[in-house]
């Protein structure tokens, strides 16, 4: 890796799913990397034992695998930096910048309590900072905390959010190693992002006061601190912060729910960044594309019918081959048993099926009729269209089909048509039963590839049980 090039990183903590904001800074970090042909990594912030999971940590990689953004190198796992971490501490207390504190809990909660009665802001009170070593009880294990400056500001230099100002009274001596001798999310943070060499740190704004506060071990240190860019979070579309009722689901629900991970990236990469109007554009052009001077400042707002819309899009555009895949998989996850002639028949009608579906639940749900046995059970739609005189237009017609030599789309086009002719009805009165007869509702592709696909012998008989 060459040390002067772009390098991002992504680093989920894996006590849950990936969610879809997480999901979008990963992508924004890989489209900044890619955007400078530079290096995007993968961390897992698993230093909080209780709550990481083997389970979270396979959906996070999962959910990455399904959107494409895999590490440029094997991932790094901060748990197994620990004694990095402890030695990053112990440059910070012999070089006088970090020192121990030997305060108990109980004494730092009456210190809180206390603060909190006067009104004053809850912070260590940096009782132990000048404090002589020797006065410290024998039977407590120290804390190390970092000496923070007092006076003065801290500068967030920040590519989104602009200069962002923390006065330094504010940022208390912050806890590097917790008396049991585990380094805290802070400097693990900081150590690892310089041992990776991290250029640019890209995150939610959540993190900006995190950012003043990992400043000031980056310059105790004497490292360089990286470029910071804290993007807006993404709120739902009543402009509250996101919840799951909006849409902060894990990434493998939406794949669940039938979304193709090309459109979740042209759809991510729109929340809270912009070129120009363009709506719809493929992940070269984002590559081409992105930069940090066009991620807004204000929250993005999540939008399932804009979602689904460009869903839509990428489904009409998506390789054949790969939507049969995808609906033969869906189908057979719902208990479908699918032959070799069943795939052959999704495969075949896929260019009309695609059509009118926003996503590949829609996909396999308008395909199943493909699959089903004889009889077929029309829905309540289909059931109005085959009553009435339905049953005699269809045997009518039944007839007019097996005396066909050629069963091809134009043939039965012409066959369907020359019988509405003959009993002066419109197209419609005898394309809306034979929809309704061949696949048990009232809407599918084109009817006439419909018949072709099924072929004679299937289409027959389907008639045959309407008549």
């Amino acid at each position: 890796m060459a040390e002067q090039g772009v390098v991002t990183r992504f680093a989920p903590s894996p006590t849950g799913f990936l969610h879809i904001g997480g999901a979008r800074t990963a992508l924004f970090n890989w489209l900044f990397a890619r955007a400078n042909g530079g290096t995007y990594l993968l961390r897992i912030e698993d230093t909080d034992r209780k709550r990481s999971t083997d389970a979270a940590i396979d959906a996070i990689f999962d959910g990455l695998n399904w959107l494409g953004l895999q590490s440029d190198e094997e991932p790094v796992f901060q748990f197994s930096r620990l004694s990095r971490h402890a030695e990053v501490a112990q440059a910070l207390l012999d070089s006088g910048h970090a020192y121990h504190c030997y305060a108990t809990p109980d004494e730092l909660n009456e210190m809180r309590e206390q603060q909190r009665a006067e009104g004053k802001p809850v912070r260590y009170d940096g009782r132990w900072r000048d404090r002589d070593p020797a006065e410290a009880p024998a039977d407590v294990k120290p804390a190390v905390r970092l000496k923070a400056p007092q006076d003065g500001e801290t500068i967030v230099r920040d590519l989104v959010q602009g200069d962002v100002t923390f006065r330094n009274d504010q940022l208390d001596d912050m806890i590097l190693l917790r008396a049991d001798g585990t380094p805290t999310y802070m400097l693990s943070v900081v150590v690892d992002d310089h041992d990776m060499n991290i250029t640019h740190i890209i995150r939610g704004d959540d993190h900006l006061v995190n950012a003043a506060r990992q400043s000031l071990i980056f310059q105790a240190m004497q490292w360089t601190i990286p470029a910071f860019a804290h993007i807006p979070l993404i709120h739902g579309p009543d402009g509250a912060k996101l919840s799951k009722r909006h849409g902060a689901l894990g990434v493998d629900t939406y794949r669940d729910m039938g979304y193709l991970p090309e459109a979740m990236r042209n759809y991510l990469v729109r929340l809270g960044w912009s070129h120009g109007d363009e709506e719809i554009f493929t992940t070269e052009q984002a590559i081409a594309w992105f930069g940090l001077d066009s991620v807004g400042k204000g929250a993005a707002r999540f939008d399932f019918q804009k979602l689904e819309h460009l869903n839509g899009h990428y489904v009409r555009e998506a390789d054949d081959s790969r939507l049969t895949d995808l609906v033969c998989e869906r189908l057979q996850t719902e208990g479908e048993t699918i032959s070799e002639t069943g795939r052959e028949r999704i495969g075949a009608l896929m260019p009309g099926l695609k059509e009118r579906a926003k996503t590949i639940v829609e996909l396999a749900d308008s395909a199943r009729f493909l699959l089903k046995s004889r009889p077929l059970t029309p829905d309540a739609k289909a059931a109005k269209l085959l009553s009435g005189d339905a049953p005699q237009i269809l045997a009518g017609l039944r007839e007019k089909l097996a005396g066909l030599e050629q069963w091809s789309v134009e043939s039965i086009e012409g066959a369907v048509r020359d019988h509405a002719d003959a009993h002066e009805l419109k197209l419609g009165k005898v394309a809306q039963p034979l929809r309704a007869a061949l696949t048990g509702t009232n809407t599918s592709p084109g009817i006439f590839d419909v018949l072709a696909v099924l072929g004679r012998e299937e289409t027959l008989g389907r008639l045959d049980d309407c008549v």
